[in-house]
């Protein structure tokens, strides 16, 4: 009888096969390509400031709201038109919103601004709203949440 010489012993061990690793790994790329998601996240949508002095400077205020401790900003559609309202008041367009929110940040730079913006609003409307209040040097900026959890 004879007996298997050492170096034949090692090649079989060190055989490795290698069609099963490549079917593994083929099946985790398409895996990994099927699950991903194609989406622009936020933060590299561009933005449109306008960074030319538009606002009018004498914006008169009530003087219910000097006293405020929020300001809510509520967004909404209207048909086709875009409604803005704070605190409870309607304004037509966004530059009565620029004059009174430039008026209200020369009050109290540190009052919380929360914006409650409707499911069919334009992410471009919400961002541009957004990017108004941090121009214009709100330091808390936030977004309302509803309290359902369906």
């Amino acid at each position: 009888m004879r007996r298997p010489s050492i170096t034949q012993r090692d090649s079989r061990r060190l055989d490795v096969k290698m069609t099963p690793m490549i079917d593994v790994v083929f099946l985790l790329l398409i895996f990994f390509v099927c699950t991903a998601s194609f989406q622009t996240p936020e933060e590299t949508l561009q933005t449109n400031l306008s960074l030319s002095g538009t606002t009018p400077a004498d914006v008169k205020l009530d003087p219910q709201l000097e006293d405020l401790e929020e300001i809510v900003v509520r967004l909404s559609r209207d048909g086709g038109r875009m409604r803005w309202e704070i605190n409870e008041r309607t304004y037509r367009s966004l530059d009565e919103v620029r004059g009174l929110l430039t008026a209200l940040v020369r009050i109290q730079v540190n009052l919380p601004v929360i914006l409650d913006v409707e499911g069919d609003v334009p992410l471009g409307r919400v961002i541009t709203l957004y990017d108004l209040c941090r121009q214009l040097g709100f330091e808390r900026v936030e977004f309302a949440a509803s309290a359902d959890v369906s």
